[in-house]
Parts: C-alpha cells; sequence; structure tokens
C-alpha cells in the first residue's frame, strides 16, 4: 500500500471519529444528563478532529499523485 493511500485512509478513519464525537455533542446538548466535556467540548473535539482530517486527506492526495 503507498504511502498516500494509507494517508487517505487514516483521514477517512479520523474523520468517522470526527462524526462520532459530533453525535456525542449532540447527545450531550439535547440531553439534560451532565457530561465531563460538555456539548461545547465535544463539538470543539470533534471539529479540531475533523481540520485534521481534512490536512491528512490533502496531504495523503498530494502524496499519491506525486508517486
Amino acid at each position: 500500500m503507498a504511502a498516500g493511500q494509507r494517508r487517505s485512509m487514516a483521514a477517512r478513519a479520523a474523520a468517522a471519529l470526527a462524526f462520532l464525537c459530533g453525535v456525542c455533542g449532540l447527545l450531550a446538548g439535547v440531553t439534560a444528563h451532565v457530561w465531563k466535556l460538555g456539548a461545547t467540548g465535544w463539538f470543539a473535539g470533534g471539529a479540531l478532529l475533523t481540520l485534521l482530517a481534512l490536512f491528512a486527506l490533502v496531504d495523503g492526495a498530494l502524496a499519491a499523485q506525486h508517486r
């Protein structure tokens, strides 16, 4: 497996985890249950993970292009 494909796969996994963080943030905001990170913390973590996944995906595409 080429380096670009590994980075793209890791970026897709990070994007899936970011989606799960967003879902947890939504659940934390909707329910009255007190969570450790709260809705803002889960959404901020998901947003940061989404940005990192986006940068990794672009880096993987550039690495695959320069074979």
